[in-house]
C-alpha cells in the first residue's frame, strides 16, 4: 500500500491534505462500526484542490485514515493507556492544548470518534504504533517538509497550506466546543505566529469578498503541521485551512453535491491570489 503521495512544484506554494485518506489498513484492527469510523475523513478534500498540481503548486497527501495515525499531531502526543506496553521513547511535558486532545481521545492515534464511540476493544501493541509512524508518519512530515524547503529555496519564501474539512456542527468529542455550528471557514495560524496575519487577511477577504463567511483562529487554530514547518520570520508561512463539510457534501451519506463545483471554483480563485501574493510586500 501507499501510504503517502506527493507532487513537485515549481511555485512558493505548497499544499498538503493528511486527512482525506481513504485505504484503511488491514491490521487497523478497529472494533467499531466502518460506517461510523469514516465521518472522521476530510471527506473529498483530495478532490476539491485537485487542479492545485496543474497550476505547479506541491501537493501532498496521506491514504492512510486519520483515525489510524493523525499525521496532524506530534508523535509524543499518545495515550499511553492505549498501549500494551511501556513506551520507549522520551515524551515531553504536553501544553493544555495537547491534553485537552488526549483527554478527548483525539492524540496520534485515535481512542474514540468524534461522537466518543471507543475505536478498540483492545489495548494496541507498543510495536505496531512504532510501525505506524514509521510508515506513515515519517514519510508523510517528510514530504511535507521537503516541499517547503524547496518551494523556499526557489523562490526565498514559501506559503504552505494545510487543507482541511469541518462538520457544520462540531460533534461531543470534536473539539472543545461541542455543538457549535461552524464558519463556512476557518483560518488558522495558530494566532499568527505560524503565518503573517497580513497573508491570513488577504485570505479572509477574498472568501468574504465571495460570499463566505470566516472565521480566524477560533475554533481551529492550526496543528503540528502548521506548527512544525513555518517561521514568518524567514518568511516560511503556514495556514490551516477549514471548510464547511455542509458546502461541498453531504455529511451523512458522504456523498458530494452541487454545491462541490462553484466551491472548487472558488478555491482555485484562492490559490491563484496566494500565487500573485509576496508575503515579504505584506
Amino acid at each position: 500500500m501507499q501510504y503517502v503521495s506527493s507532487i513537485d512544484g515549481s511555485t512558493p506554494l505548497v499544499l498538503d491534505s493528511p486527512h482525506s485518506g481513504t485505504d484503511y489498513p488491514q491490521d487497523f484492527g478497529f472494533a467499531c462500526d466502518l460506517a461510523i469510523l469514516r465521518k472522521a475523513e476530510d471527506t473529498h478534500v483530495e478532490k476539491l484542490y485537485s487542479f492545485a498540481p496543474a497550476l505547479g503548486c506541491a501537493w501532498i497527501e496521506a491514504h492512510f485514515p486519520r483515525s489510524y495515525l493523525d499525521a496532524n499531531r506530534n508523535t509524543t502526543e499518545l495515550d499511553f493507556n492505549m498501549l500494551d506496553g511501556n513506551w520507549p521513547h522520551p515524551v515531553e511535558s504536553h501544553d493544555p492544548a495537547v491534553l485537552s486532545k488526549l483527554k478527548l481521545g483525539k492524540g496520534l492515534i485515535w481512542r474514540v470518534t468524534d461522537d466518543g464511540v471507543p475505536l478498540y476493544a483492545r489495548r494496541l501493541g507498543v510495536a505496531e504504533v512504532l510501525s505506524r509512524i514509521a510508515r506513515c508518519w515519517q514519510p508523510y512530515h517528510a514530504a511535507v517538509a521537503q516541499a517547503i524547503d524547496a518551494a523556499h529555496t526557489r523562490h526565498g519564501y514559501s506559503i504552505h497550506i494545510n487543507c482541511h474539512s469541518m462538520p457544520a456542527v462540531a460533534s461531543s468529542h470534536a473539539t472543545e466546543f461541542p455543538g457549535m455550528a461552524h464558519a463556512d471557514f476557518v483560518l488558522g495560524n495558530r494566532d499568527h505566529t505560524t503565518a503573517s496575519e497580513g497573508l491570513v487577511l488577504e485570505m479572509k477577504n477574498l472568501l468574504q469578498g465571495l460570499g463566505y463567511s470566516v472565521a480566524v483562529n477560533h475554533p481551529y487554530k492550526g496543528v503540528e503541521l502548521v506548527r512544525r514547518y513555518s517561521d514568518p520570520s524567514r518568511q516560511r508561512h503556514s495556514v490551516q485551512v477549514e471548510i464547511n463539510r455542509k458546502l461541498y457534501m453531504h455529511e451523512g451519506t458522504l456523498e458530494m453535491h452541487a454545491g462541490f463545483a462553484p466551491l472548487q471554483a472558488h478555491l482555485q480563485s484562492l490559490v491563484q491570489m496566494l500565487l500573485h501574493t509576496d508575503p515579504r510586500q505584506l
